[in-house]
């Protein structure tokens, strides 16, 4: 292979919207790093994930393959005997290093063709920055990403100071890793965050850089209740926000997570400023992206496991001097599946699975590739959810509630109202759902499918008491034990605990 080949960066978030930056439209968030990707490079504005949802997200986004494909559709096991693309890469050359949340599942720790990992995950247990932080003094600490449960949601300070926080780790071990890295070959390296996925914390000054009266309200048109599935209720009842909304503290909800953003773009800065001051810049594949996106009050919701654009939608940016032009935006569909293939052709590898997964995004700007529409998909089954989206529609079917929806995002690009069940829309609904069961079936996908029409399943129900489903995940050895004559009265429950809300299999 050439040794002209590009270094490759993968940047990645954990649950960013695709609106949180600021070149792009946010008037009130601060984020010049990223900013500065948009200005020398290619935003993708109609980039949607796989799968809104951490783990099958990143199956895709690792194997190239749909959420169908490899049955990673949840937060559940991935396929990892399937090659990823750092194998794929190690293969012709590339050094491969990861650093932060990888969400390898089952197995946490593997490289899956990464050469080396600096370690670390949400969660329980250890790893190599909580040992960075026993040995800075910080051993005390039992929640150094914010406490969860039922504080998941609620805004938080770091118990960190800012030069020890997991968002300047990452960049720390990406830097230390790009020193050390042998120069007689291109690296690949994911620089990976665990924020702003929840609990929202940033350490001082960052967690009060917004403050809450400045922050806009979240969406909340006319017809919400009609754009929620059983999914967001299901959300909304274990994330502990089904009892009603409090605007102040949405607002501040909006800060503390603009907070998080704001500190992973100065520590993203960082770490182009190490590029550029190496001349590395020019020969570098830069790619920032995320698993998914937050619905952070959007129609009375939160989280994700959605597919309104909230969720859905992620900002997606390219930048290489070479291949790249400054300042393009391209409005063809794109998914988190054509992050593979990008760095594959980079690399100067043909895509195994010849476009029918994913494109080269190089290829989609250019109009090389003919791209329509992109597909998503949660869960299956009772429960599934699934997505077809073009650029100016939008069609979902839920069998949790067997209904669908079509949103017209040219008409209505905020998304305020299904026009499914409108007969003016019958042929474009009728369209778009063709389109999507037209896809399984050529993908030999039958699972959700009757012939050309969906599964029918009985509707599911929420429970009527408000406590039923309710979420607690304390990883093991984040609570201190308490004193004695001071012990819980109750156990903890299980950390998948809104499975009890799904019907037995």
């Amino acid at each position: 292979m050439k040794n002209d080949r590009p270094n490759i960066l993968l940047l990645f978030t954990d649950q960013q919207r695709f609106d949180s930056i600021a070149a792009l439209g946010n008037p009130i968030i601060k984020t010049p790093a990223l900013d500065r990707l948009v200005r020398g490079g290619v935003t993708f504005t109609r980039a949607y994930t796989p799968s809104p949802v951490c783990v099958s997200a990143r199956c895709a986004l690792v194997t190239g393959l749909p959420p169908h494909r490899t049955k990673c559709v949840d937060n559940m096991p991935m396929p990892m005997e399937t090659t990823s693309v750092m194998q794929r890469l190690a293969a012709v050359g590339y050094q491969g290093h990861g650093v932060g949340k990888m969400h390898f599942t089952p197995k946490a720790r593997d490289l899956w063709g990464f050469e080396s990992r600096d370690f670390s995950e949400e969660g329980g247990g250890e790893d190599e920055f909580k040992t960075a932080l026993v040995n800075a003094g910080y051993g005390h600490v039992h929640d150094p990403h914010g406490v969860r449960s039922e504080m998941y949601y609620i805004p938080q300070p770091s118990q960190l100071p800012a030069r020890l926080h997991h968002s300047a780790w990452v960049v720390d071990r990406s830097i230390a890793f790009l020193e050390r890295r042998d120069r007689s070959r291109p690296f690949f390296l994911w620089t990976s965050f665990i924020k702003p996925h929840p609990p929202f914390e940033s350490p001082t000054p960052w967690n009060k850089l917004y403050r809450c009266p400045e922050m806009p309200l979240p969406k909340r048109p006319q017809d919400w209740r009609n754009l929620l599935t059983y999914w967001n209720l299901v959300q909304n009842r274990y994330k502990y926000r089904d009892q009603g909304m409090d605007d102040n503290l949405i607002r501040t909800m909006i800060a503390a997570y603009y907070a998080c953003i704001s500190f992973i773009d100065y520590n993203v800065g960082r770490l182009l400023d190490y590029l550029a001051a190496k001349g590395e810049m020019e020969n570098t594949l830069i790619l920032f992206s995320t698993d998914h996106g937050e619905l952070l009050g959007d129609y009375h919701s939160f989280g994700k496991r959605c597919m309104l654009d909230s969720a859905a939608r992620i900002p997606l940016l390219a930048h290489w001097p070479k291949r790249f032009a400054a300042g393009q935006r391209c409005d063809a569909p794109t998914s988190l599946l054509d992050i593979a293939p990008t760095c594959l052709a980079a690399a100067g590898m043909a895509d195994p699975f010849n476009g029918v997964c994913g494109g080269n995004l190089a290829a989609i700007v250019a109009g090389q590739v003919k791209r329509e529409m992109v597909f998503s998909q949660f869960q299956q089954g009772r429960t599934g959810q699934y997505m077809a989206v073009s650029r100016e529609w939008k069609y979902v079917y839920s069998a949790a509630d067997d209904r669908e929806w079509l949103l017209d995002l040219t008409a209505d690009p905020a998304e305020t109202r299904n026009r499914a069940d409108n007969p003016m829309y019958r042929g474009q609904t009728a369209a778009m759902r063709k389109a999507l069961i037209e896809h399984f079936k050529r993908e030999g996908y039958a699972e959700p499918l009757d012939g050309d029409d969906w599964k029918r399943f009985p509707k599911m129900q929420m429970p009527a008491d408000p406590d039923a489903g309710l979420l607690f995940q304390d990883p093991p050895g984040s609570t201190a034990t308490p004193a004695p004559g001071y012990e819980r009265r109750t156990s903890v429950m299980p950390k998948d605990s809104y499975r009890l809300l799904q019907p037995p299999k």
